[in-house]
């Protein structure tokens, strides 16, 4: 299972929000790139980069930030803010990213999503699921659907997905331990999935038990920054 630091972008600074809100905002002093070498150098070999000022704009606005992390690490980096077109996508792509980061397009623009898909293959995507009662939330998790991140995930496998992270919206930013049911669930349901656990992880123990589901990987955010998880166990489980 891979551990996933989450660089969550604002104005070129690594920030927090909670349960992705603008107005509940923590900022911290470290430099992406050192950050990022730091981590690769305690054996992380994935990097989950979220640009916040992108997906307020709609387009990508940390490029520099990704293309100088990509060149002078050796981190898969996945990318998501702002990729709203095929255009943003290469630009994502050229920059050195490895995955596309996308959410809401998977649901509301299934067309284009689909083209997306075609031109770049579905091994290039990291769809992610924000839920809330295990419906799905867009547009920031500002929007409720009557989705079920079941059926969601059923239409993404028609196209190939496999790649997927779920959120539990309710626990982001929360340090309240992840959605263990709701991953148990989607792996019984989904036996080839390989499932990104989202929000809520606070401590090793968190970690230990998406290793034991099966998870493939644990995206990790407030946990790291305030060192609930200290460096040197994040390592551990890519090993395992």
């Amino acid at each position: 299972m891979d551990i996933i630091p989450s660089f969550d972008l604002l104005d070129g600074k690594l920030v927090r929000l909670r349960q992705g809100d603008f107005e509940q905002k923590t900022e911290y002093d470290a430099s992406p790139l050192e950050l990022a070498q730091e981590l690769e150098a305690s054996g992380i070999r994935r990097l989950h980069m979220v640009d916040l000022d992108g997906a307020r704009s709609g387009r990508p606005a940390n490029l520099h930030i990704l293309a100088e992390v990509a060149a002078r690490t050796r981190l898969q980096i996945d990318y998501g803010g702002g990729l709203r077109s095929i255009p943003s996508l290469k630009q994502v792509w050229d920059a050195g990213a490895m995955l596309f980061s996308v959410g809401s397009v998977a649901l509301l623009a299934q067309d284009e999503f689909r083209a997306w898909v075609e031109k770049f293959g579905p091994d290039r995507f990291l769809v992610g699921a924000d839920v809330r009662d295990r419906q799905l939330a867009v547009h920031g998790w500002k929007e409720q659907t009557d989705v079920s991140v079941f059926d969601f995930l059923k239409d993404m496998f028609k196209l190939g997905i496999k790649q997927v992270s779920v959120t539990d919206i309710e626990r982001d930013g929360e340090l309240s331990g992840p959605s263990i049911e709701l991953y148990r669930d989607i792996l019984k349901a989904f036996p080839d999935i390989q499932l990104v656990a989202s929000g809520g992880i606070s401590d090793v123990a968190d970690l230990e038990a998406l290793h034991g589901l099966g998870c493939a990987g644990a995206i990790v955010g407030k946990a790291f920054f305030e060192g609930k998880i200290p460096l040197k166990f994040f390592s551990i489980f890519s090993k395992a």
